[in-house]
């Protein structure tokens, strides 16, 4: 069977060291649309290293390698072309600071059968080598097409979060063209589905698509900036899940409920009218 529930459960993830640098944070920054327009003092916050902050979603990218190496943990055996990254949330323990090292630990937490296919859940911890505290935790769900039928739990239904009012902050973020290609390089997520077409065409979408964590860092980006008052450190835990797909040069329109001490929050594809982020939830640091 290509998924061994008794091995797969609990299974350890490939760790190791991540290394960042100022350098890095600024890519990815601009990876995610920051930068624009060039002179705006807030922009360049994130774009130019004299008064740089981080955004709280650059702990998507060094945990990367390790989330992915869970096709070929204890108990997987399945082809990486029918993963699908459904859900994604950050914990962040503690400020992201413009360099550093952190030590990751990851494992397999829970496998859900869904029918059409498993739901793997995976956590990593990251903690800073410098302390030696925890500095951020990702839990992501990957959907592993065709798997399903494995037994045990399907998991609880879930329902979209909602509200019957008006959003408080309704904000319009504009994709590159070539945001695609420029992320993959800021986040070395190398899928070619992502910048060739005819790999994107044999996967079924008319073109190269965006990567769902671009699209969760500039809806990240976008809450920060309009509903934050541009404070990265308030922002103590982000969940999304991946609704549809985003393609470069799309604008995405994101659309926040102030909650109190959360936000909840969701986007759309302007042109085609798509949902494409829903059941967001940003908490506030206290």
């Amino acid at each position: 069977m290509p998924i061994d529930l008794e091995k797969a459960v609990g299974a350890e993830l490939a760790g190791g060291t991540a290394v960042w640098t100022e350098d890095d944070v600024i890519l990815y920054h601009l990876g995610v649309g920051a930068g624009v327009p060039p002179t705006d003092p807030a922009e360049l916050r994130y774009a130019y290293e004299g008064d740089l902050q981080v955004l709280p979603t650059y702990a998507t990218i060094p945990q990367f390698p390790v989330m992915m190496s869970v096709g070929y943990a204890p108990g997987f055996d399945i082809n990486p072309a029918m993963i699908l990254h459904g859900e994604h949330e950050i914990v962040v323990h503690e400020p992201i600071p413009t360099s550093g090292t952190v030590i990751q630990n990851g494992s397999v937490t829970e496998i859900l059968d869904k029918g059409t296919g498993a739901l793997a859940v995976v956590e990593i911890v990251s903690t800073l080598e410098k302390t030696g505290k925890p500095l951020f935790t990702n839990r992501a769900s990957i959907f592993i097409r065709g798997e399903g039928g494995i037994g045990g739990d399907s998991g609880p239904s879930t329902t979209d979060l909602t509200t019957s009012r008006d959003p408080d902050h309704v904000v319009e973020s504009v994709t590159l063209p070539q945001q695609a290609l420029l992320f993959r390089m800021a986040s070395g997520d190398k899928n070619p589905l992502h910048a060739d077409p005819g790999f994107a065409a044999f996967a079924g979408f008319d073109r190269p698509i965006l990567h769902g964590l671009c699209t969760y860092g500039i809806v990240c980006k976008a809450v920060v900036d309009h509903a934050l008052e541009g404070r990265s450190d308030a922002v103590a835990s982000f969940r999304a899940r991946f609704s549809g797909v985003v393609y470069p040069g799309e604008t995405l329109i994101s659309s926040v409920w102030d909650d109190g001490d959360q936000l909840i929050l969701n986007a759309i594809a302007k042109e085609r009218g798509v949902t494409v982020l829903t059941n967001g939830l940003v908490k506030r640091t206290t």
